[in-house]
């Protein structure tokens, strides 16, 4: 406004424009004081349509001091210059306004209409084409900033719409990574806790198991004589039985919970996995041959050495043998081979034509004591735990486990082990001729 007046001085008397400028800034002072006394009261959600009648009525007043400027300056005949001038303002104080009001679209339209009009009736009393012209664009001109406000009004309400969603959002994110948080230290907890019980499991119940395998087993074999009643006998292997099957099961709760929390460290070397295959063939001879079983093996000739853990390795293929034993009917066949995959890496599949698992089953023997119909018609024993190890020991390994089965058409698994494990070194251990044969075995 300071500006505006003393560029005035070049065509109208310093009374008129000291007099105009005293009470725009008065006004202005007036209008500062109660807009800060609004400040607290933004808050309350229900003093938000007194405050918007506040905002429009000061607009109003700042748009009646622009007009009354125009007024001001209105005389008989145009002063050189002014004119323009008084043009130029109007197109000022309208983009000021649509900048700084269109929040408010109400406040606009008062701020803007009234210097608007003011100046178009200047220019119609003026007369000439050209001051015809210049109103014309002063209406434009305020269509042009009028549209230009609700755009403007627009994108302030999807900004503020989209800022409140990503606050919303950051909450939520705040509110699920404390529930996170407070399930991972409840998991920890509850996992020292499950260790705990194990280690004490392991303790308690191995201890007394040991004397009952003992005692039962120097009972089944008579060792300190025949015994003369045969049902004592065989209530003796039962024992034996059942104790021998305990104690597997508490092995196997404890070699999965030591896997899941990490605490299962492989112990790496060199091995053969063709010779270990044909090892845990010949320590389940005796089920093979309880059973009338034909064995096939495959082996690959001149296997390069696997770095892995020759223990894991010996149990996961036991456990598979074992359920392959377990499922086979008796006189059924079941085919081992072991080779090179076509990634450089080795494998183990085992085959057998037992009964077979539906495939919406798979999934659940694959669980942790998980067992599908068929072993719980069979009334097999067995954990539930096996193909669970298997499965985590090969991811131990870096490898992969597949089971593929068909109701009636048997089951095919798989161990995968990756090629960073096979050994290229031409210098490794020769391989023993003992530990390595190719064929069929009819056991019966």
């Amino acid at each position: 406004m300071t500006t505006v007046a003393a560029i005035s001085l070049l065509w109208l008397p310093l009374i008129w424009i000291s007099g105009w400028l005293f009470l725009s800034l008065c006004a202005h002072l007036v209008i500062y004081w109660r807009t800060r006394r609004l400040e607290p009261k933004l808050v309350r959600r229900n003093k938000l349509p007194s405050i918007k009648t506040q905002l429009i009525l000061g607009d109003t007043i700042y748009g009646v001091i622009w007009a009354s400027y125009l007024l001001l300056s209105l005389q008989p005949v145009p002063l050189p210059g002014l004119d323009v001038f008084q043009f130029a303002i109007v197109l000022v104080v309208i983009a000021m306004s649509t900048m700084l009001s269109f929040a408010v679209p109400m406040a606009l339209f008062a701020a803007t209409l009234p210097i608007t009009a003011t100046l178009v009736v200047c220019f119609l009393h003026y007369g000439s084409s050209m001051h015809f012209a210049m109103g014309a664009m002063a209406i434009g001109a305020q269509g042009f900033f009028a549209i230009l406000s609700q755009q403007l009004f627009r994108s302030s309400l999807l900004i503020m719409s989209t800022r409140a969603e990503k606050d919303d959002l950051i909450a939520e994110m705040e509110q699920v990574n404390a529930l996170a948080l407070e399930s991972r230290r409840r998991a920890e907890d509850a996992n020292l806790a499950k260790s705990r019980f194990l280690a004490t499991m392991s303790h308690e119940l191995r201890t007394p198991l040991n004397a009952i395998l003992g005692f039962s087993e120097v009972m089944k074999d008579e060792v300190f004589g025949p015994m003369k009643n045969t049902a004592y006998l065989d209530y003796a292997k039962d024992i034996h039985s059942s104790g021998e099957h305990l104690l597997n099961l508490i092995n196997e709760i404890l070699d999965l919970s030591r896997i899941e929390a990490g605490r299962y460290e492989l112990n790496e070397e060199a091995v053969l996995l063709d010779e270990v295959v044909a090892r845990c063939k010949g320590m389940m001879h005796v089920r093979i041959q309880d059973k009338a079983l034909t064995v096939t093996e495959h082996y690959e000739n001149d296997l390069p050495q696997l770095l892995a853990d020759e223990r894991a390795v010996r149990q996961m293929v036991l456990n598979l043998m074992a359920n392959a034993v377990k499922f086979t009917p008796k006189g059924g066949m079941i085919s081992l081979t072991v080779g090179s995959t076509e990634t450089g890496g080795q494998h183990v599949t085992i085959r057998d034509n037992g009964p077979g698992i539906p495939e919406e089953e798979i999934p659940t023997v694959l669980q942790a004591f998980g067992q599908g119909t068929q072993a719980i018609q069979s009334a097999e024993q067995g954990t539930g735990l096996g193909l669970s190890i298997v499965q985590a020991l090969a991811q131990m390994h870096g490898g992969t486990f597949d089971l593929a089965s068909r109701p009636d058409n048997g089951t095919v698994v798989r161990i995968e082990f990756p090629p960073s494990r096979v050994r290229r070194d031409p210098t490794s251990t020769p391989r023993a001729a003992s530990g390595r044969f190719d064929g069929m075995l009819k056991a019966g």
